[in-house]
This record gives structure tokens, sequence and C-alpha cells, in this order.
């Protein structure tokens, strides 16, 4: 076996799928998809083919053009990262069809009942596929060396409606010519023909037909409801009106940052750009999802500040979603890039000052992940070795961040008409395709001749920590904030005139330079002035409780609870729980820690249990 990816068992001697089709029938009484997957392969292929999966029941696999069974053999155990090894044995066959189920435990699924939702009529489920979950929803060579294109019929009660990263065909009624060429399968215990057909159902079909990575397969089924906000973008969420209302606020100003990015970047490729506003577990800030961008209710402030995630998941449609990293181990090519270009439309945006504080609160969570990972220095590395690590585990800021500063280090070095110039030869030749840092480098040094000799490119991409040549931004904003963070070791708040005008982002870079703790009498004066625990911005409040924490300043702890119950976002959750069980001597905070989990934990999504239970496996 020859595999091109630590996480995946994809083997580089088998052909690549090009193509998947799916059909999906939602069972939500017992959070199972009864399904098909035809997928078609590059060449034909006689011998083994390797496929991942993870928590999914095979039933059988057919060559569907005779529809006559195929052998395969399942892994009898699941790797704790790759899942189980699927092998197909193929006699020059081009296409496999695969009839299978899911199962409630599927890592990439959140099943939520009528309760867990805003009006508590209709069940909700999504996906979240990054990085290594799509093989929890169907059959796949789930590495981003393999793109595909993809079709997909989803049957659903008929009060719901369904979103993909995929275009929209057709909502109609189930037919059966809907399964052609699939057989009945007795024995798994259902009929999917019959069920296809049953009252009170409805087809949604959708249609990709750009190949992307398979951890941007995405869908959502609900009851969602939209609001139109420009000639690309439709807003989506449950059908709340009162939330809709406020996204479509929130995120007016987005036909203006698509045409900004395209005079950056070039074409929109993905002709929309629509957003699904999800439930509160949604464990990111947002999904690059090609046409259907996922996001999490939390960026929703009320002063269109929240745009600034929008930016992000908009850039991620030429880097990440255009050129994609190989692998995991090379992220930074999909996060580092998108970071600088969010920072790009967010400087003509918002100005140059807001554009600062970007990178002032960025650089701070890049100093703060490499003491995290002081123990663990190969995470600060921009192209590290992930063998035999779990890429949700070891996910931070480092890709981001340091893959920002790595290239606005090489914009300062050639300057930015240049690097314009570069960057829209990079996308341009590099687009629908996914490479890894030495391609990239290859690239740079062809294009930008003599580069290697003004900055350490090793250094940079396989160093570990901060590059010497990295650096602070410089604006007057940033500098007079870090000096009243500065000044609050001293023991002086700022007074109220010299923050009116603050907002989210102000309030955000000052908590993150305040000392990591200070006396609990500090954090009550600091509140008792500008109530930050009562922030409506999760950014302030957030970091603010990080501080009510490492302070043991106990008197917030019921504001944490209630945090930690209301939001399933990681950016959130991964630093409160961190906070209550790291250290020694704080067993109280421990079992606080353990009881809110046991609490909340059906209410978060799949991947973000399995973090929080990897905090408390290390700290607990």
């Amino acid at each position: 076996m020859a595999p091109i990816d630590p996480h995946s068992f994809t083997d580089s001697t088998q052909p690549l799928t090009t193509h998947v089709s799916l059909t999906l029938y939602f069972q939500f009484p017992s959070s199972t998809i009864h399904a098909t997957a035809l997928l078609a392969l590059q060449t034909p292929h006689t011998g083994p083919l390797s496929l991942d999966t993870r928590a999914l029941t095979i039933h059988k696999i057919l060559d569907p053009a005779t529809l006559t069974p195929l052998s395969f053999t399942l892994s009898p155990s699941e790797h704790p990262i790759k899942g189980r090894l699927l092998t197909v044995h193929l006699n020059n066959n081009s296409s496999v069809l695969i009839l299978y189920s899911t199962s409630p435990s599927s890592s990439a699924l959140q099943w939520l009942s009528p309760p867990q939702t805003s009006k508590k009529i209709h069940p909700f489920v999504y996906t979240q596929c990054q990085s290594v979950h799509a093989r929890s929803v169907f059959p796949c060579q789930d590495t981003p060396a393999a793109r595909v294109c993809y079709s997909a019929k989803l049957n659903l009660p008929r009060e719901l409606s369904a979103v993909m990263s995929a275009r929209h065909c057709d909502r109609h009624d189930p037919l059966g010519t809907d399964l052609d060429g699939v057989l009945t399968n007795e024995e798994s215990g259902f009929d999917l023909k019959s069920l296809w057909c049953e009252e009170g159902r409805i087809v949604e079909e959708f249609v990709m037909e750009q190949a992307i990575p398979p951890y941007l397969f995405a869908f959502a089924v609900g009851e969602l409801g939209f609001r139109e906000v420009g000639p690309r973008t439709r807003v989506y969420s449950e059908a709340v009106d009162g939330v809709l209302d406020a996204a479509a606020r929130e995120f007016a100003g987005t036909e203006e940052m698509i045409r900004l990015a395209e005079s950056l970047f070039g074409e929109y490729e993905w002709e929309r750009f629509d957003l699904l506003v999800l439930p509160p577990s949604f464990p990111y800030g947002g999904m690059e999802n090609p046409r259907m961008v996922f996001l999490t209710p939390t960026v929703i402030k009320g002063d269109a500040s929240g745009a600034q995630i929008v930016a992000h998941e908009l850039a991620h449609s030429w880097t990440g979603n255009l050129i994609t990293n190989k692998n995991n181990e090379h992220f930074w090519l999909n996060e580092g890039f998108t970071t600088y270009a969010e920072r790009r439309i967010v400087e003509v945006v918002q100005g140059e000052d807001i554009a600062a504080l970007n990178i002032g609160i960025g650089w701070r969570s890049l100093n703060e992940e490499v003491e995290r990972f002081k123990d663990n220095m190969e995470y600060t590395k921009l192209k590290n070795n992930q063998e035999g690590v779990d890429p949700d585990d070891m996910y931070s800021r480092v890709p981001y961040e340091k893959g920002f500063q790595f290239l606005w280090r090489i914009e300062h070095q050639i300057g930015r008409p240049a690097f314009d110039e570069f960057l829209k030869k990079y996308i341009a030749t590099f687009k629908f395709k996914s490479i890894d840092t030495g391609i990239f480098l290859d690239f740079l040094k062809a294009n930008v001749h003599g580069i290697e000799k003004d900055i350490d490119l090793q250094l940079w991409t396989e160093g570990t920590g901060i590059p010497p040549d990295a650096h602070e931004p410089v604006s007057n904003l940033y500098i007079k904030i870090t000096s009243l963070a500065n000044d609050f070791k001293l023991g002086r708040i700022p007074r109220e005139d010299e923050v009116a005008s603050w907002k989210g982002q102000e309030w955000e870079l000052y908590l993150k330079n305040l000392p990591r703790a200070v006396e609990p009498s500090q954090v009550l004066a600091l509140d008792a002035r500008y109530r930050l625990s009562e922030s409506k911005d999760y950014e302030v409040k957030v970091g603010f409780l990080q501080l009510a924490i490492s302070s043991r300043c106990r008197d917030y702890y019921g504001e944490v609870e209630k945090t930690l119950k209301e939001v399933g976002r990681m950016k959130y959750l991964r630093p409160l729980y961190s906070g209550l069980v790291q250290g020694p001597g704080n067993e109280e905070d421990k079992i606080l820690a353990k009881r809110l989990f046991a609490e909340a934990r059906e209410c978060y999504h799949p991947i973000a249990q399995g973090v929080i239970e990897a905090i408390f496996a290390k700290h607990v």
C-alpha cells in the first residue's frame, strides 16, 4: 500500500474517484441515513480499491453495469483516526455502487431533536466534514488529494427543506426512477425503494460540477427560511424571523466584499455565495463549503463586524476551495493564504486600523499557541508531521497566523504590487488542484527570483516557533490599546473617554494583551466599569471569562456555566474547559468542568465532544 495522506487509507497506486452520485434517505427517528453511493474512477481498475469509512454499515457493493455483487472486506477493527478500511475487489471496473447506512455515531453529523431547535417543532441535521469526517457520511477516498464532482438526491420529510454545497436543481415528489439501478436490500432490514416513495416525503436534487475535496461536501436539513441580501447571496437559517432579519442586516455588505475580492484575486468561480446560519451547536466560526458557507450564530453581533468571518470564508473561495492543501500536513496553504486574503478585504472595507487590530489579535493568538505547544513544538511548524495524530486534536491558530506572517513577510520583501501579481498567477496556475508546501515553494522561487536569499524559506516552513523576522502590526490604535493593557498591569483601568469608541475587536485585543492571571479584585473592578461579562460579542465575553477563570475569580463561574451550555463553538469551549482543568490544586474547578460537560455534551457536535474529551484525558 502506498498512502498519500497520513489520515486516509487512499492508495496512490489505485485510481482516484472523479465523481460521486448519492441517494440519501433521512430517517430522523433513528438518526440514520440509508443511502447509495456510485463512485466513478479515473480509469478502469483490476485489484483492490481502498476506501475510507467510519461508523458505516455496508450492505452490498455492486457492479453498476450489471448489478452483480462485488466482493469486499471491511477491516475488523476501527483505527482511532482513519476509521475502517473498506477494500473492494475490482475486475476491470470503472465504477462501484455501494449500498450502506450511516449510524447515529457519525462523526460528521449532528442530529438535533425538535427541543434542540429554535422553534422546537421539527428536527434538524447538518454536516461538518472537515478535516476527516466525510467518510462517516459516505465511503470515499477521504483526502484533499482526491477532488470529486458530485450529485445528490435527498429524500426528506415534506415539511423540511435542504441546502448543500452544490447547485439546487429540483424539488419533487419521490419517483421510482430516482433509484434506477439500485436493488432492494431485504437483508439489511430495510427496502430502500419502498421507503423512498412513502407518503409525506419530498426529494431535493443537487449537483456540484466543479471538483472539490471531500471535506467540502456539506448539507443541512431542517425547517429553513432565507432572506435575499445580494444578487449572488441568500442568508439561510432556521425559519425564525428574528434570526433571519438579524443575519440579513449583519451580512448586507456581502456583494461589495465579493466584488472587492474579485478585484484582488480574480473571478469568483462558484456562481453563488450563500450563507447558512446554523444552530448554536455548530463547532466552528464558519465553514467555507462552496456555494453554501456555514456560520455560527455567534458571528451575528448587531454591528456588521461579524462580516469579518464572512470575509474569511469568502477568501477561501480562492485559497482552500480553488487551491487546496494536498493533506492536512500542509494546512497552512489553506488557512495562511486565506487569513492574508481576509485581511486584505478587511483593510479596504473597514480600514487600515481595523486590519491592524486583526493582525494584532492574530499575533497574540500565535504567541499563545506556541506557548500551548511548548511540549510538542512539531505542531508549531507550517509543514509538520501528522502521522498518528488526529487533526482535530492539534487544530490551532498556528497555520492561520504563522502562515499569514510568512506571506506578509514576502509581501514586505517584494512590495505589495509585485506580491499581488504573484498571488493572481498562483491562483490561476493551481486552481482546482491540490498541492503541497514543496510545490508552493518551487513556484515562489521560480516567480520571485532570489527570494530564498532574502527570506529563510526553510526556517519559515519547517522551523518551530516564531521566526525572528515575524512582527507585530504598527498603527496608532494598536499601540494605544496595547499601552492601556500594559497600564492594567500597574493597576490602572482605562477611563471611559479612552474606550468610548471601542467595539468588540478593540476589547478583544485589549483582553488578549492583559496578563494571563491577575488579582480577583482587578477582574471585578474591570467588569464593574465595563460589564464585559455581559457582552453580546462572544469574543469579548469569552476573553473576559478566560481572565476570570485563570484568576480564580469564581464570581463569574455562573456566567461560564451559562456560556458553555448555550454555544458549541470550539473557539470558546476549548479555552474555557482548558482553563477550568489545567494546573494543580484546582480540583473544585475540574469537578465543575466534568459536571458541565456531562450536562451540555448532547448539545455539542461530535467533533467538539471529541476535542473536550481529549482535554480531559490530558488534564483530569
